[in-house]
């Protein structure tokens, strides 16, 4: 009886439920209070929902701190489902596949001193954690302490509620692979370096750091590896202090921590950005500083979820590539190289791939800040001088990952749209373009692999042992197109343009029109055998033909005329959807992440976890079909984000997956970044307000905007019916109102024929 009223009752409750599902939100007064940085750390090796760790940090701060779930050294730091906390970590991971440098940890403990990570490890509590961008807070079951912590951009402060014991601890951990540290109790201050990294470093790699307390040590020990000592001064493999305290109930002991790649004395002037101001103070500046940053862009009727997805989404579009600079005693903008080992003047940003960001993430940073994005080329134009060539994936330096030459997007992509916003080197940034793109690297991952051939024959062949030649070669194509708008902008001669120019018309000669797909070709012209376009791997990077046939950002009308016309190419587009989830892993020997993502998503050969395809659904403008892109993005923000630990359909990857959200939310994307249009989509909410750095406002209305209206009926912009398929950069920065009247059912009128298409190379 009790079980029938029950569900009697849960019944009646559910309309009432599903009603407070679709209530919509209008203004809020916090926006970073629907920023969670959990969302999509419920994730490991086998299956990404995000792959993140909660980065609480400044916008683009130079430290970031989370809490430690992992082993030392586990790429995977902090893992949702996990229970117990080992300490909390200043960290600069980018990724778990990238993993980690400059790290150490604090972790308060009571009782028995236990110092090695396996035994002072607590059991926790999500619903004793209180996660926000900028504080973390959480009781730490097995030693009955609360553990706060707030950063700056280069410093940090932690606040250890103990309980009343004499037997209060706090561990210092620098971590193995070399550091070392000195405790000077009159000072109650510890001082210290790690080294331990994951590769991108010189020799003389070091991350200094210094902590001070507000409490005096009634005791300190020192240990090295496992063993402890009486010493004050340690140094050697895996280097630690332990601090103890006596402490009352309800005692709350302070550290104030900084670091800095340059020095300790570096990371003593870095401590003084937390100043003279308490906890609360930095807490409520830290509060202040991402209310600002996510408040420019101001989201008003969508649900409570849409709210969280956008707001985490656009959380982490701010936080890389991070800040690698420091400023010295005269106030003066330096930076420790990653490439060289020498302290240089001028800025440097790190930890980012561009394989992935050039598509969004720079684009957003492009669109909204482009003082900042000037200053990220000024770093760009460093670290080519100190290397001698530009990043394709830094971390903090050089690293060996993924394909492409894609510096030239990121580097193009700023000049065309933001080079007047902040004065940089562009003239040896063009040199570094022109050097990359026409020789290998000392890394395969960086320059062009294959650079050779690629001049030679306009494709890397498959059969001479370069990997993922396909990929490559389609991506240089379009990297050569950034560099032919980024010759015509600075007027480089004619012969000059026109080669980078016919060089990004190469994607031509690796499509096949037997499959209407693009393959791997061999030397001879022959393309590869036999070919599965379901193989992930092989010819491709991370994804198949599939996913790659369509990486044409900039000449989308070219290969519709390869397809053979706008029917066949949107029947190919539908064709992504249409097919079953098949996949062929040899080339990778085991079914990858990315693989699995796919599988499971019920979109059929649509991988939106990985970047390759993220665009795709935007491209039925081109070939006269809107509101076949209006209902597909819609379709994957719906689907593919939720804001909970699960929320991503595979790797963030450094604000590039979250940016493609943000745009999507306001109604556009960036399909070919080195161009001035966004194509359009369709608006998420009814309403967005967003404040441009120039001082204009831009407001996108979408009144009638739900769930079941997600159709575009008609737009105007300032008032003038605007027809077109995209949006112009220039036309947005000039503020101004995007109006857009929503529907049910699509119209097939507006935006059908070619002088709506956005641009294409082969229509110029």
């Amino acid at each position: 009886m009790l079980r029938t009223a029950y569900l009697l009752a849960l019944l009646l409750a559910l309309p009432l439920l599903l009603a407070g599902q679709r209530e919509l939100l209008d203004t809020i007064a916090e926006p970073v209070a629907y920023a969670d940085p959990l969302m999509g750390t419920d994730s490991d090796y086998r299956l990404s929902n995000g792959n993140v760790y909660p980065a609480i940090a400044r916008p683009w701060g130079m430290n970031f701190w989370t809490p430690q779930t992992g082993k030392m050294g586990d790429g995977w730091a902090y893992t949702y489902d996990a229970n117990q906390i080992r300490g909390f970590k200043q960290t600069h991971q980018p990724s778990p596949w990238m993993n980690d440098y400059g790290q150490f940890s604090l972790m308060p403990v009571t009782g028995t001193l236990r110092f090695l990570e396996d035994e002072r490890q607590s059991w926790f509590s999500h619903k004793a954690e209180t996660v926000t961008p900028y504080c973390y807070s959480v009781y730490l079951a097995d030693h009955d302490v609360t553990t706060e912590l707030t950063p700056t951009e280069r410093a940090a402060m932690f606040r250890f509620t103990f309980p009343e014991t004499d037997s209060s601890y706090v561990v210092i951990d620098a971590f193995d692979e070399g550091s070392g540290l000195q405790v000077i109790a009159e000072q109650r201050k510890v001082v210290g370096y790690t080294s331990k990294n994951s590769g991108g470093v010189p020799e003389n790699f070091k991350s200094y750091f210094v902590i001070v307390f507000d409490k005096e040590f009634t005791s300190t020990q020192t240990f090295l590896d496992a063993t402890l000592s009486d010493s004050l001064r340690i140094e050697g493999n895996h280097a630690g202090a332990v601090l103890r305290f006596q402490t009352k109930k309800g005692e709350r002991v302070h550290a104030r921590v900084a670091s800095s790649f340059i020095s300790h004395e570096q990371a003593a002037r870095n401590l003084e950005e937390l100043g003279g101001d308490d906890f609360e103070t930095v807490k409520a500046a830290g509060r202040r500083v991402w209310n600002e940053e996510l408040g420019r862009i101001k989201v008003e009727g969508g649900t409570p979820a849409q709210f969280g997805t956008f707001y985490s989404c656009l959380y982490r579009s701010l936080l890389f590539p991070r800040k690698f600079y420091e400023y010295d005693a005269d106030g003066r903008v330096v930076h420790y190289s990653p490439y060289n080992g020498k302290v240089l003047p001028g800025y440097l940003f790190t930890d980012t791939g561009f394989w992935d960001t050039f598509r969004a993430l720079f684009p957003f940073l492009n669109f909204m800040y482009p003082e900042l994005t000037g200053q990220m080329q000024e770093g760009l134009a460093n670290a080519y001088r100190e290397s001698g060539w530009l990043p394709e994936w830094a971390s903090p330096g050089l690293r060996n990952v993924m394909v492409g030459n894609n510096s030239a997007s990121v580097v193009a992509e700023a000049y065309l749209k933001s080079g007047a916003a902040y004065d940089y080197d562009i003239d040896t940034l063009y040199d570094a373009l022109v050097h990359g793109a026409n020789n290998a690297g000392p890394l395969t991952a960086v320059g062009r692999a294959g650079a050779d051939y690629y001049t030679e024959l306009g494709y890397v062949p498959y059969d001479v042992g370069i990997n993922e030649s396909a990929a490559r070669s389609l991506e240089y194509a379009y990297d050569d197109f950034a560099i032919y708008q980024l010759a015509k902008q600075l007027g480089r001669p004619a012969e000059e343009v026109e080669t980078y120019r016919q060089r990004s018309l190469n994607y031509r000669k690796l499509f096949d029109p037997a499959t209407g797909l693009m393959r791997g070709k061999n030397r001879d012209g022959s393309f590869q055998q036999p070919f599965n376009p379901f193989k992930w791997g092989d010819a491709f990077t991370e994804g198949n033909s599939w996913h790659y046939s369509w990486s044409v950002f900039h000449d989308m009308q070219g290969l519709i005329d390869l397809m053979g016309g706008e029917e066949r190419f949107v029947a190919q587009l539908d064709t992504v959807f249409a097919l079953p989830p098949i996949y062929d892993d040899s080339y990778y020997g085991q079914t990858i992440h990315e693989i699995r993502e796919m599988q499971i998503a019920d979109m059929g050969q649509y991988a939106h976890g990985n970047q390759p395809i993220q665009h795709m659904v935007y491209l039925y403008n081109y070939a006269g079909r809107p509101w076949k892109t209006q209902y597909w993005v819609r379709e994957v923000m719906d689907r593919m984000y939720q804001p909970t630990p699960d929320g991503y359909c595979g790797d963030e990857d450094n604000g590039q997956t979250s940016a493609w959200y943000v745009f999507s939310a306001l109604g556009f994307y960036p399909v070919a970044p080195a161009t001035d249009q966004y194509v359009l989509g369709a608006p998420l909410f009814q309403r967005v307000t967003i404040e441009l750095e120039n001082g204009n406002t831009l407001t996108i209305a979408a009144p009638e905007n739900s769930a079941e209206n997600r159709y575009i009926q008609r737009l105007t912009f300032n008032g003038e019916v605007h027809e077109k398929n995209w949006l112009s950069h220039r036309a947005l920065l000039e503020g101004g109102l995007l109006e857009f009247d929503m529907g049910p059912e699509p119209t097939r009128e507006r935006g059908v024929g070619p002088e709506a298409y956005p641009y294409s190379l082969s229509r110029e």
